[in-house]
């Protein structure tokens, strides 16, 4: 119960930072390929594990990640839990009216997540990608955590057993007259279950996974729209012989 309670407060975290994504630190490249199937089956898994339990994505539905290269099977197995069934979306396991008494809201449905935290930065990959990697160890925070994207966040690190415990190092410095703390860099307090890269690469998927989940056709509209494209400059070529071939004997 806990472990749902966390994921649900830092899901309202990244709810409520939206406005965090137009300024601050620089946003990290999110390595997005929504054509890497590997990447997008391991995304899924984590968006299961980590972000089901209290989010919704009403949606999409299980059976569309056959699109990403699973079966039926392989998603009843890994992916569903008891209660789901194959053809239904992907709803949050916490009681909305539980949600509601405890937080004052319910969590907010993560389908289109990435496609609406884009900004002067980047894109919404690009700040998803970079917030769930700059959390750090703040005593002074009621949750215990802070954020380098969103500084203040009210939220803990929902995969801090993944990436560990971190402290983020700054300097004050003086500007214009001005003391500001600038950050130089991490400490690990305590390690976690993965590596730092292997961190990334997780946080990597699990983003991935989210940019094709706010449209799962977005590839095959990129690929139709370049056939399009090359038909219209084939029927224009076709045009202007047309057009040069009615009026040449006009004078």
């Amino acid at each position: 119960m806990k472990k749902v309670l966390f994921s649900l407060i830092a899901a309202l975290g990244i709810a409520t930072g939206a406005h965090a994504a137009g300024g601050g630190m620089a946003w990290d490249k999110a390595p997005v390929n929504t054509t890497d199937k590997a990447s997008l089956q391991n995304g899924a898994k984590l968006f299961v594990n980590y972000c089901l339990s209290c989010h919704s994505a009403a949606f999409m539905r299980y059976n569309r990640l056959k699109d990403i290269g699973l079966t039926d099977q392989e998603i009843k197995d890994n992916l569903l839990f008891t209660t789901d069934k194959i053809g239904e979306t992907m709803k949050a396991a916490i009681d909305p009216k539980q949600a509601s008494e405890w937080f004052g809201a319910n969590p907010p449905d993560l389908t289109v997540i990435a496609r609406s935290r884009a900004g002067h930065n980047g894109t919404g990959a690009d700040y998803l990608y970079t917030f769930l990697r700059t959390f750090y160890r703040d005593e002074t925070k009621a949750t215990g955590w802070n954020n380098l994207v969103f500084p203040s966040v009210g939220m803990p690190h929902a995969l801090w057993q993944l990436q560990g415990e971190r402290r983020a190092i700054f300097e004050e410095v003086e500007s214009h007259g001005q003391k500001e703390h600038v950050f130089k860099g991490w400490e690990q307090l305590t390690p976690g279950a993965m590596t730092q890269q292997q961190y990334d690469q997780a946080v990597g998927d699990l983003v991935n996974y989210l940019q094709w989940m706010g449209e799962p056709a977005q590839d095959k509209r990129k690929s139709l729209g370049v056939w399009v494209l090359l038909y219209l400059a084939l029927f224009t070529v076709i045009a202007w012989r047309l057009n040069a071939a009615f009026w040449k004997d006009v004078k």
